[in-house]
C-alpha cells in the first residue's frame, strides 16, 4: 500500500499521541498489524513485527493493562514512564519516515514527542486526581477509556487520516484543559519524579 504524505503524518501523529497513553499497546498492535499483513509497515517500523518484539511488547502490555487499573499503582507507573513514553513516541513517529527522509523524520520526531508528552501529562494528572476519590470506579473507567481510544485512533490514522486529525485536534483541546484544571496534581507528580531522580544520583 502506497501511503501519501498526509497518511504518513497521520500515522506518525497517531503513534506519538497514543504512546503517551499506552506505549506497549501501540508497539504490540502496530507490530501485530504488520505481522498479520493487515498493513505494510514502513521500513523504520518493521522491527515491531519481529516475533521477539511482539512477545516482549505483548507481555508489557498485559502488565500495564492491570497496573493501570489499580489506584496508586497507576500513578507510580505513569511517573516511572515519564522518561520512556515521550522519547518512545518521538522514535516511533520518526520511524514512519525512516533514515532515507531525514528532514521529515526529524519533524515527525518533534511532533511525536510533543503529542506523547501532551497525552502522557494529561493522563497522569487526570489519573492522579481520580485517585483522590475513595471509589475505584472512576479510575477503572478512565483506564478502559484509554484502552479503547488507542486502537481506534491508531486504526483511523491508517485508514481515515482526515477523520483522525479532526478527532486528534478535539482530543488535544480536551487534554490541554485537563492539564490546566489538574495542574495541582501535575505539580505533585513532578515533585515525586524529581525526588526519585535525585535519590538515584550517586552521592559525592
Amino acid at each position: 500500500m502506497n501511503l501519501d504524505t498526509t497518511q504518513l503524518m497521520a500515522i506518525a501523529a497517531g503513534l506519538g499521541w497514543a504512546s503517551g497513553l499506552r506505549l506497549y499497546a501501540v508497539v504490540f498492535l502496530t507490530g501485530m498489524a504488520g505481522f498479520m499483513g493487515w498493513v505494510d509497515l514502513p521500513q523504520g517500523l518493521q522491527l515491531l513485527q519481529h516475533p521477539l518484539m511482539l512477545g516482549a511488547s505483548g507481555l508489557m502490555w498485559s502488565v500495564e493493562f492491570f497496573a493501570d487499573k489499580i489506584p496508586g499503582v497507576d500513578t507510580v507507573w505513569d511517573v516511572l514512564h515519564t522518561l520512556i513514553r515521550i522519547p518512545a513516541g518521538a522514535a516511533l513517529a520518526a520511524g514512519v519516515f525512516g533514515a532515507d527522509h531525514t528532514t521529515a523524520a526529524a519533524v515527525a520526531a518533534v511532533l511525536g514527542g510533543m503529542l506523547a508528552a501532551t497525552s502522557h501529562v494529561a493522563k497522569a494528572s487526570t489519573r492522579a486526581a481520580a485517585n483522590t476519590s475513595p471509589e475505584p470506579f472512576s479510575n477503572i473507567g478512565l483506564s478502559l477509556l484509554g484502552d479503547g481510544a488507542v486502537p481506534v485512533m491508531l486504526w483511523l490514522s491508517w485508514q481515515q487520516p482526515l477523520v483522525f486529525f479532526g478527532l486528534l485536534l478535539l482530543a488535544l483541546v480536551v487534554m490541554v484543559v485537563l492539564i490546566w484544571v489538574f495542574a495541582k496534581f501535575l505539580r505533585q507528580l513532578l515533585r515525586l519524579l524529581s525526588k526519585w531522580l535525585g535519590a538515584s544520583q550517586p552521592s559525592t
